[in-house]
């Protein structure tokens, strides 16, 4: 590539810097978008441990007990009216993400209580994706480095964006 002034070198650099933020923008948004989606679906279901986040207890009966009469699914953990659930999203605003739940309840789950063992949601949900945002974020990157996508499809980069 040749440039016949600086101020062409110095479009041409102001151009790329903005492409990669661009590219690492939607990077971060599908990355968002999948931890919201991983955290939802854990709702309702009992979960396996991962990393540091303990395995899920088994309903107390006296939970259970009150989750009937009120007419909820029995066996599913943290759902009860789906209040919980449908209140996690997520925003994106420039290179940061923010992925998290409005009800209040949430926290007392994620990190347990005297009285309610930890059922985390969001910890887990960011280390089940943890292969995906990695691929993601490198592809986002490369491509906007290099202005457009060079990594082989092959190699599990291809539609991640």
């Amino acid at each position: 590539m040749e440039f016949n002034s600086m101020g062409a070198l110095a479009l041409h650099l102001a151009a790329a810097a903005a492409a990669e933020v661009a590219c690492l923008e939607r990077g971060l948004e599908a990355c968002a978008k999948r931890i919201e989606e991983t955290a939802k679906a854990e709702i309702g279901h009992y979960q396996q441990g991962i990393g540091p986040f303990p395995e899920w207890n088994e309903l107390a009966e006296s939970t259970e007990a009150e989750k009937a009469r009120k007419g909820y699914r029995a066996d599913a953990p943290l759902e009860a009216s789906g209040q919980m659930r449908d209140s996690i999203s997520h925003v994106r605003h420039g290179l940061e993400a923010v992925i998290g739940a409005t009800d209040p309840k949430m926290v007392y789950h994620e990190f347990g209580t005297q009285r309610i063992p930890p059922r985390p949601v969001m910890g887990p949900a960011v280390l089940r994706n943890k292969e995906f945002i990695r691929r993601t974020i490198g592809a986002a990157a490369v491509e906007g480095l290099v202005g457009g996508r060079l990594i082989h499809e092959a190699l599990g980069y291809g539609s991640l964006l």
